[in-house]
């Protein structure tokens, strides 16, 4: 039997020809699998597709595709629209939905809180301080889970939402671009209150465990370049992510290795170099539709650890075209090392469940 932790392990050191991570991205296909009689709400994902305890134990709390908001925003119905309903989320931006439909489909977020310094610390600034008492209402707990999980050999992963998620979620994605130019002093500000924050709650983490990897959910990327410009992202992120990263190495009882973790949709070879001047040694998840090719970037960057890269369009289509692609992806970067094959992002409804089975039969031979 293969120790728990063994192939993330194997994964991180980048072993060449050790046994692949059996684990997936994330699923928007459940609902349409049960409703066809596939599974159940009872039904263990990880028994029936043969994933595996991952070896990693995340340190929540930090967001991930908003701001992390301690207290969060009131989720309220804002507007009915007949087939379609606004709602305000719990990150404070007014979203489009259809009606009584939360999920399976991009929503449209037509407003966003900060405008000008007024609603920033009006709406904002408060629910980002580090000392909010509901942040740590159960912190004791966590930290034993923590602890135990390091014990048992996990990677410890502090997730965090990227500055440019976090920014965009503030403001918007369109506005963000005028505001830099517009107040770039409020940019600031923005960011001060993000880096306190991560900053802070993971020294408090520190205080109880070494911290192995620092991931960010960027999605900073379009279909063929970043959605802001390298200058921006030198400018207004890169001096905060450098400040949390040097402070996480510096406050680590192992002195272990930190791995910095970039999360971003869209065309991610624009950035990898760019990233890579910070520090950057892992990427995920390389979206296909936007012309990302796991094994050219694994030639091109031997160093760089990989993970996603399998177009959700091929899964949707036959077992014959899975076949060849997974014979194209997976000798060569089983023999490279440093890569865990997934989705290219969640997986959609339009993957029909047969299909799935069969692409995770396909990739279990290469878990030895």
């Amino acid at each position: 039997m293969i120790k728990e932790g063994k192939r993330v392990r194997d994964f991180y050191s980048m072993k060449k020809d050790a046994g692949i991570m059996q684990m997936e991205f994330g699923f928007y296909s459940l609902d349409k699998w049960k409703k066809d009689g596939y599974i159940t709400d009872k039904t263990n994902l990880d028994e029936l597709f043969g994933f595996e305890k991952n070896g990693i134990h995340n340190l929540g709390g930090l967001g991930w595709c908003e701001a992390s908001f301690s207290p969060s925003f009131e989720v309220k119905l804002i507007e009915d629209r007949g087939k379609h309903e606004v709602e305000q989320d719990r990150a404070g931006r007014h979203v489009l939905y259809f009606k009584n439909k939360r999920s399976g489909f991009m929503p449209e977020y037509i407003d966003h809180p900060v405008k000008d310094e007024k609603t920033w610390e009006k709406l904002c600034e408060w629910r980002l301080n580090p000392a909010s008492p509901e942040r740590f209402s159960d912190f004791d707990n966590q930290m034993i889970k923590a602890k135990k999980a390091q014990a048992d050999g996990k990677m410890i992963v502090l997730n965090v939402v990227g500055g440019y998620m976090y920014l965009r979620s503030l403001i918007g994605p369109v506005d963000v671009l005028y505001m830099v130019y517009d107040n770039p002093e409020l940019i600031r500000k923005c960011m001060e209150s993000w880096v306190n924050l991560i900053d802070t709650i993971a020294a408090k983490y520190q205080e109880n465990v070494s911290i192995d990897e620092f991931f960010i959910g960027e999605d900073i990327c379009y279909n063929r370049a970043p959605l802001i410009s390298p200058d921006m992202i030198n400018e207004f992120l890169f001096p905060y992510y450098q400040q949390v990263i040097e402070n996480i190495k510096k406050r680590n009882i192992a002195k272990n290795h930190v791995y910095f973790h970039l999360d971003t949709d869209g065309y991610s070879d624009s950035v990898i170099d760019l990233y890579g001047e910070l520090g950057m040694d892992y990427l995920s998840p390389f979206e296909v539709a936007s012309g990302c090719d796991v094994v050219r970037t694994a030639k091109e960057y031997p160093n760089l650890l990989i993970s996603g890269g399998f177009d959700k369009r091929i899964l949707a289509t036959s077992k014959e075209a899975i076949k060849i692609e997974v014979e194209r992806i997976m000798p060569y970067m089983k023999k490279r090392g440093g890569y865990i094959p997934t989705c290219d992002h969640g997986v959609p409804e339009e993957v029909g469940f047969e299909n799935y089975v069969y692409f995770r039969q396909l990739l279990s031979e290469y878990k030895d």
